[in-house]
């Protein structure tokens, strides 16, 4: 189905096409109707899905029927907010490209950069916000935008936005939006606590689940290798060198993890560079530019970039330590095999993590036994429980130390 069948105006059936958006996507196709429509959605869709398409062309259409005589100063009519600053600036990406026929005026806020730059472009005012939560705040303090005249609200990667870490700034964000307003809630994963809160703020929504056994799910390849958590650096080093990988995105579980893996990969010859929260943002765009580019083979990422970053062609997702959760996982793994393509995603395994790594495939319905690469053969044990008593956790005075146990996490990264 062509994306002019969708009831999109022409202008923006002509957008995506030029946009390589050849035909509709199951939740492209489920959604836009609705958004056109006016009604509440909330719909849950895998990666590389075309989710944000499904809502941001329809947004944009109705944006665009406003009045031929727009205000001095454009009231904010939709707002848009995400978890990272990385996808402010895809969605606003594709807003401003998308949106540029129909003289919409698209702004992108987000924090670790000036808000200087950011408060002058919204003097005249904005049609489409996207936006982190902490940095709109921001804002609406400095009363540099107000959204009490809001009409569309979407939440990408809205269990995020609704889970326990955003509940704060989310709650003084709805406070000053209208109470009558169209909410847009996607997502690739909805745990039960967070459905039952996006249930409370949705009013007769269309709700859209495709689930992974759909033709249009991803080609995603689910492996595993049990290695010993000390040899992992020099697994991942033996696989770029045998793989012959392109390009290679590496998730970790620490900032700390992130710098040193990184670090042992340029000194073996790799181009690598690390990905966290901690970096500023004109560095964190120049290391997805070069991973972009080619510039760079290997990023290694806390899960900053497990949420809605697209890099085209991503052959393979590394999982060197495993994701807190099964959604998690999800998510980290649907940074492959986008657009259409395959995709591999190999996770490490060691014996303290072989039951997390089961309770991940079963919630997944993943069946893979972890390989064994000749050379990396684990030879450890998990290590005894607390209660154990072989083990010394339960006994008081020979519990590893917080140093104890920060040498340890330096002993294995530097392996």
């Amino acid at each position: 189905m062509p994306f002019s069948a969708l009831g999109l105006s022409p202008a923006l059936s002509a957008a995506a096409h030029a946009a390589g958006f050849v035909s509709v996507t199951p939740i492209q196709q489920a959604a836009v109707g609705a958004v056109l429509d006016g009604r509440d959605v909330l719909a849950v869709a895998h990666t590389g899905s075309g989710k944000t398409a499904a809502y941001l062309l329809p947004l944009l259409d109705r944006l665009a029927t406003r009045s031929a005589a727009p205000a001095r100063r454009r009231p904010v009519r939709a707002l848009v907010l995400v978890p990272t600053r990385e996808l402010v600036l895809q969605v606003a990406r594709l807003a401003q490209t998308w949106g540029q026929p129909l003289d919409l005026r698209v702004r992108a806020l987000f924090g670790g950069v000036s808000v200087n730059p950011q408060m002058l472009a919204l003097r005249g005012g904005a049609d489409l916000v996207v936006a982190t939560p902490g940095r709109l705040l921001d804002l609406l303090e400095r009363h540099a935008l107000a959204i009490d005249a809001l009409e569309i609200l979407v939440l990408d990667e809205a269990d995020r936005m609704l889970d326990t870490g955003f509940a704060a700034e989310w709650e003084r964000i709805a406070a000053q939006m209208p109470l009558r307003r169209q909410n847009l809630f996607f997502s690739a994963t909805f745990a039960p606590a967070v459905q039952n809160l996006a249930d409370a703020l949705l009013h007769d929504p269309l709700r859209i689940t495709l689930d992974r056994t759909s033709e249009a799910a991803p080609a995603i390849t689910h492996s595993a290798i049990a290695v010993d958590a000390g040899l992992r650096t020099r697994l991942l080093r033996h696989l770029l060198a045998q793989c012959a990988w392109s390009r290679v995105l590496v998730f970790v579980a620490t900032k700390f993890a992130a710098e040193v893996v990184a670090d042992k990969l340029r000194k073996g010859g790799v181009a690598a560079e690390p990905l966290h929260g901690q970096l500023s943002q004109g560095k964190r765009s120049q290391v997805l530019l070069d991973f972009q580019a080619g510039r760079v083979a290997v990023v290694v990422a806390t899960d900053l970039a497990a949420r809605g970053i697209d890099i085209a062609q991503m052959p393979v997702v590394v999982h060197y330590d495993l994701p807190r959760s099964a959604d998690d996982y999800t998510h980290r793994s649907g940074r492959t095999a986008r657009a259409g393509d395959c995709g591999l995603s190999v996770s490490f395994v060691s014996a303290d993590t072989e039951a997390h790594w089961q309770l991940i495939c079963k919630r997944q319905g993943l069946e893979p036994t972890p390989e064994v690469v000749a050379g990396f053969e684990p030879v450890q044990g998990a290590a005894p429980r607390p209660n154990d008593p072989e083990g010394t956790g339960g006994i008081k005075g020979k519990r590893p130390s917080k140093k104890d146990k920060l040498r340890a996490a330096a002993a294995v990264l530097s392996s």
